[in-house]
């Protein structure tokens, strides 16, 4: 292929793999030049709610210092504060796209308390044109087909089937990172205790 440089690529349609989704489902596509930031501006404005009590005169929600998402929510809320936040939402990404989409969801499940989620790992298939570099040697364009890997997560405020594989219960997270703190605080600490020093006493 060294005479050949990549044109183009092109994702083929791949559907989504959770079944009995209702119409107002919020899908969300991550792709590798994606911004987090913008992306989690979107999600929670589509997940979270701001309760009638938190508002400040004239119906805007009242703003919370360092939050990001501040500017998405009160634009939501202000233009239709009666929509309900979204049951489910659904992050997927391709390639480079899916450590990106795997952050997302997880930023999100810390927001948004409660979320079953469903994982589903599959291969995403893709079409590369690829062109000669000088169209004079007489050199036809290729087509490649390749298979990349793909990952579909379902985020819902309602119970999912947890006899499915790629199922997680609310909170797994959460005791997880405790769990893993935990060790790593105990192996810190043998290290302290075990990793000291003996002064003098040296070789003969």
């Amino acid at each position: 292929m060294e005479n050949y440089s990549k044109a183009r690529t092109v994702e083929q349609p791949c559907p989504c793999p959770f079944l009995g989704l209702s119409s107002d489902t919020t899908e969300v596509r991550v792709k590798d030049g994606s911004k987090i930031r913008n992306l989690m501006r979107y999600a929670l404005s589509r997940m979270e709610v701001k309760p009638r009590a938190l508002e400040g005169e004239g119906g805007r929600p009242k703003s919370e210092e360092g939050d990001s998402t501040t500017e998405v929510q009160e634009a939501t809320c202000s233009q239709a504060p009666e929509k309900m936040p979204s049951r489910q939402i659904v992050f997927t990404g391709t390639g480079k796209g899916v450590s990106k989409a795997i952050t997302c969801v997880e930023i999100l499940k810390r927001r948004v308390k409660g979320l079953h989620q469903q994982t589903r790992l599959l291969f995403s298939p893709v079409l590369e044109v690829w062109e000669p570099l000088e169209p004079a040697a007489g050199l036809d364009s290729l087509t490649v087909n390749r298979n990349i890997p793909a990952i579909w997560v379902l985020l819902s405020r309602d119970p999912l089937d947890a006899s499915l594989p790629g199922y997680q219960a609310p909170g797994n997270f959460d005791a997880l990172w405790a769990q893993a703190a935990k060790e790593d605080a105990g192996v810190a600490g043998g290290q302290r205790h075990g990793g000291r020093r003996k002064r003098g006493g040296g070789g003969g």
